[in-house]
């Protein structure tokens, strides 16, 4: 390895490392101004991170340190997350690939899919509770349609968009449908749905809270709505901030996850 090689290598290690400076800036700065402030809604970071260990993360270490509230709200808001966000994903990939590579069905169906886009997801919330009931499936339905839109407009345009030379190559060779699939349709198009799925992920986490302060009677947001009603100022912020946190988790596992998936897109955009 050269000695230009081994620094390149070392500057990409140390530079994530460095980018985090903002991190204790702003907690001090937060720090000093809530206790500056003394406002009682504006707690200093100092006592919410202390109540989210209390409230959330001080349980015995063989439950991984999970409380009885984190049993009962944390645990039932990421699995109806991360059902909610599969299921919607798993349509939207399906039904952009089928309408995608088919002019005349994308033709028909485009306008209603920008109708429906348009519509807030927040606004159905009550048409679907007619429908649904309160409760789990409620919120299933409303974390469904907020996500599926991205990920189906991304995989729409990245079947429509696939190379076509590639695609009379197959068709001189007598490739069938299915390896053409498989082999060059759904490689070609991956880096756009990634990125609707990477959009998706952040939505599904607002939809899980917005569902959950209507007829529910666990989850974050429930225990948000709870606390707000009870003037209870500092788990009102525990919510706020452990939302932000799995945020953060969640978008850096994707990356990480897209990273190692794509990583053949890279090369090919380095060697282009």
């Amino acid at each position: 390895m050269t000695a230009v090689g081994a620094g390149n290598r070392v500057i990409a290690a140390v530079t994530p490392i460095t980018r985090l400076w903002i991190v204790p800036v702003a907690f001090l700065g937060w720090e000093a101004a809530a206790r500056l402030a003394g406002a009682v809604y504006f707690p200093p970071p100092s006592a919410i991170l202390a109540r989210l260990h209390e409230l959330w993360f001080s349980g015995p270490p063989g439950g991984l340190f999970l409380t009885q509230e984190s049993i009962d709200h944390l645990l039932p808001s990421l699995g109806r997350l991360f059902l909610g966000w599969a299921a919607a994903c798993s349509v939207a990939v399906a039904a952009g690939v089928a309408l995608g590579r088919s002019p005349a069905a994308y033709d028909c169906v485009n306008p209603l899919i920008h109708f429906f886009r348009s519509i807030p997801s927040p606004m159905l919330i009550p048409i679907a509770m007619t429908l649904t009931g309160v409760g789990t499936p409620l919120q299933l339905a409303a974390i469904v349609f907020g996500v599926v839109w991205p990920v189906l407009i991304n995989t729409l345009d990245g079947a429509r968009q696939v190379d076509r030379m590639y695609l009379e190559t197959c068709e001189v060779f007598g490739v069938s449908r299915t390896v053409r699939l498989v082999r060059i349709i759904l490689p070609a198009m991956a880096p756009k749905v990634f990125a609707g799925l990477r959009i998706s992920v952040a939505l599904a986490l607002i939809m899980m809270i917005i569902s959950e302060y209507i007829g529910s009677t666990e989850g974050i947001g429930y225990r948000m709505l709870v606390a707000q009603s009870q003037v209870d100022i500092l788990s009102m912020w525990t919510a706020i901030v452990l939302l932000g946190i799995l945020g953060f988790l969640l978008n850096t596992a994707f990356l990480r996850v897209e990273r190692h998936l794509l990583t053949w897109h890279r090369k090919a955009r380095r060697t282009g």
